[in-house]
C-alpha cells in the first residue's frame, strides 16, 4: 500500500510487530514484557488445545498484535475517560463475568462498540499491510468478540470467533490478573468468564495448565521473546514507515509527524555527508522516536498552556520508554537507543538524560533538530504553526543559545539538493477529488465535520457526503483507518 515516491525502510517483520507489540503496552499502561509474556502463554495454549505450527504462530501473533489498533481509538478513549492510558489500565483490571471494557463502558451508550470498531479496523489494516495471513487479519478484526455472542464489532459468537482470539483473551487474562490478584483469584476469574468471552473447554484447558506455563515464564523470562516466531517470520521483512504510522495515530495533530522528521533527518544527515549507512540509521531512528509517546495520556498532550510538574515529569519520560523498547527489538536496538536522543539539547536542557554535546552522538543531536524544525511548523494545541522564515529564526538564534547543534541547523535549513524525478502519482491522486483529499486531511488531523464546513466554506452535509465518499474509495468505516491508509498512499 506505501505510496510508490515513498522511501522505505525494509526491516525484519517480527521487530516491527513487537515494536508495535512495544507500543501497545505503553498505550493500555501495561508493563512492557506483558504482550510478549501473553504471546508466549497463547501458543503454549493452543499447542495443548491440539493446534499445528502454523496455528501456534498464529496465535502467537494475534496476542501480540491484539493492542495494535490503541493508537487508534486513543482520543475517543480520551474524550470519554479523560485518561486513555489510566482508563485503559483500570478498565483491563475490572473484575466481572464480562469484559472489562464493555462493563466499564457501559455508560458511555455505544461507546464499546464505537471504540471496538475503531481499534479492530485499524488492527486488521496494519495485519494486512504487514502482509499476515487472511486468517490473522480477521481473527485482529474480531478481538472484541465473546463467546456469547455479546461482544464486538459484529457480534460473531461460538465458532465463528477464531480460536486465536480466545487464545489471546485468555492468556492476557491469566498475565494481567496473576499479576494483579494472585494465582487463585485468577483462576476464578477465568473460569467466571468461560462461556461469556471463551469456551469453557478452552479455559479450562488454561487453568489446568496455567501454574506450570508461569512459572517456565518466571525461571526463564526469555521465552516470552523470541520464542517459535523466530522460525515462523524467519527472513520476512516489512516497511518501518508502518510502525511509525501507528506511533502517530494517538494524536491526530500527529499525522505523518514522524515521517516528516525522518525525511528531514536524512536531509540533513546528507548535508552533512554522513555516510550511507549512517543517513539510513538517523532516517530509521527518526521513524520510531516517538514510541515512548504512547505512555503519555491523550489529556496531557492536547493541554493548550502549560504542564504542571506531574504531567511535565511524564512528558520527559517519552525518549526513557523510546530507550527500553531497543532491549526486545532486536535489529532495531541501535535505532531505538539514537532516537531516545531526540529530545535532548547540546546544553544540557533537554530530557531525559539532559546530556550535552559530548555524549550525544551527531545522529542524536541531528534527530534533535528534526525533531524540532518539523514541530514548528506544524499547528500545536498550545500554538499555531510557525511560517518558515520565522521557523527558521528561531532554530537559528536556538543553536546560537547553544540548545542546538549550529552545524546541524545549517545543514537542516539548507535547500535541499535537487533530485531525479519520481513516479507519478497520477493513478494515487486521481483515487480521490482534490475537495475530498482537502476533507481529508483536515479530518486527518482531528477536525470535526462542523470545523471542516467552517475551514472550507462549505456546509456540514457537504463535507459528510465528502466523508462518505472517502471511506467507500479508501474501503474504510472509521476516520483512524481512512487516515492510516491514506498516509501510506501518500494522499494528505
Amino acid at each position: 500500500m506505501s505510496r510508490p515516491d515513498a522511501e522505505v525502510s525494509t526491516v525484519a517483520l517480527l521487530d516491527v510487530i513487537r515494536s508495535i507489540a512495544f507500543v501497545g503496552d505503553l498505550a493500555m499502561g501495561q508493563p512492557t514484557d506483558h504482550s510478549p509474556r501473553v504471546a508466549w502463554i497463547a501458543g503454549q495454549l493452543a499447542r495443548a488445545a491440539g493446534a499445528d505450527d502454523v496455528a501456534c504462530a498464529e496465535a502467537m501473533t494475534v496476542a501480540l498484535l491484539r493492542w495494535s489498533g490503541c493508537t487508534a481509538n486513543a482520543p475517543e478513549f480520551a474524550r470519554l475517560v479523560g485518561d486513555d492510558v489510566s482508563g485503559r489500565k483500570a478498565l483491563l483490571a475490572i473484575q466481572s463475568s464480562s469484559s472489562g471494557f464493555r462493563v466499564g463502558t457501559k455508560g458511555g451508550g455505544s461507546a464499546f462498540h464505537s471504540l471496538s470498531r475503531i481499534h479492530c479496523e485499524v488492527a486488521g489494516d496494519i495485519a494486512k499491510e504487514l502482509g499476515l495471513s487472511e486468517a490473522a487479519q480477521f481473527a485482529l478484526r474480531h478481538l472484541f468478540e465473546s463467546h456469547n455472542g455479546a461482544g464486538a464489532p459484529d457480534g460473531l459468537q461460538g465458532e465463528q470467533i477464531p480460536s486465536s482470539v480466545y487464545t489471546a483473551s485468555l492468556a492476557g487474562d491469566l498475565d494481567i490478573f496473576h499479576r494483579l490478584y494472585g494465582f487463585e483469584q485468577a483462576c476464578q476469574l477465568i473460569g467466571q468468564r468461560a462461556d461469556v468471552l471463551y469456551p469453557v473447554g478452552l479455559a479450562s484447558l488454561l487453568i489446568q495448565n496455567a501454574a506450570r506455563w508461569l512459572a517456565e515464564l518466571d525461571n526463564d523470562p526469555t521465552l516470552s521473546g523470541p520464542c517459535s516466531l523466530d522460525a515462523a517470520f524467519s527472513g520476512r521483512t516489512t516497511s518501518l514507515e508502518i510502525l511509525a504510522d501507528v506511533i502517530d495515530l494517538k494524536l491526530p495533530w500527529m499525522t505523518g509527524h514522524s515521517r516528516r522528521v525522518a525525511q528531514l533527518a536524512r536531509h540533513a544527515a546528507m548535508a552533512l555527508e554522513l555516510d550511507e549507512a549512517r543517513q539510513q540509521k538517523v532516517y530509521r531512528a527518526a521513524l520510531i522516536h516517538g514510541i515512548g509517546r504512547a505512555a503519555v495520556p491523550n489529556m496531557v498532550w492536547n493541554t493548550p498552556g502549560k504542564l504542571m510538574e506531574p504531567e511535565w515529569e511524564r512528558v520527559r519520560l517519552v525518549p526513557y520508554w523510546t530507550g527500553r523498547a531497543a532491549r526486545q527489538l532486536g535489529s532495531l536496538a541501535g535505532e531505538a537507543e539514537i532516537a531516545s536522543y531526540a529530545y535532548e539539547r547540546p546544553d544540557g536542557s533537554g530530557y531525559y538524560r539532559e546530556a550535552r554535546t559530548g555524549s550525544i552522538p551527531i545522529e542524536g543531536r541531528i534527530l534533535s533538530a528534526a525533531t524540532a524544525w518539523a514541530a514548528l511548523r506544524a499547528a500545536r494545541p498550545w500554538r499555531e504553526a510557525l511560517e518558515e522564515s520565522a521557523a527558521g529564526a528561531l532554530m537559528a538564534s536556538e543553536a546560537a543559545a547553544g540548545r542546538h547543534d549550529a552545524d546541524v541547523v545549517r545543514a537542516l535549513l539548507k535547500p535541499p539538493r535537487s533530485s531525479r524525478s519520481k513516479p507519478a502519482l497520477t493513478s494515487l491522486t486521481s483515487l480521490l477529488t482534490q475537495r475530498e483529499r482537502d476533507v481529508l486531511r483536515w479530518i486527518s488531523l482531528g477536525a470535526s465535520n462542523k470545523e471542516v464546513a467552517r475551514k472550507l466554506a462549505i456546509s456540514p452535509s457537504t463535507v459528510r457526503t465528502h466523508v462518505e465518499s472517502v471511506f467507500r474509495k479508501l474501503e474504510c468505516t472509521t476516520r483512524a483507518a481512512a487516515t492510516l491508509k491514506a498516509t501510506q498512499l501518500g494522499l494528505l
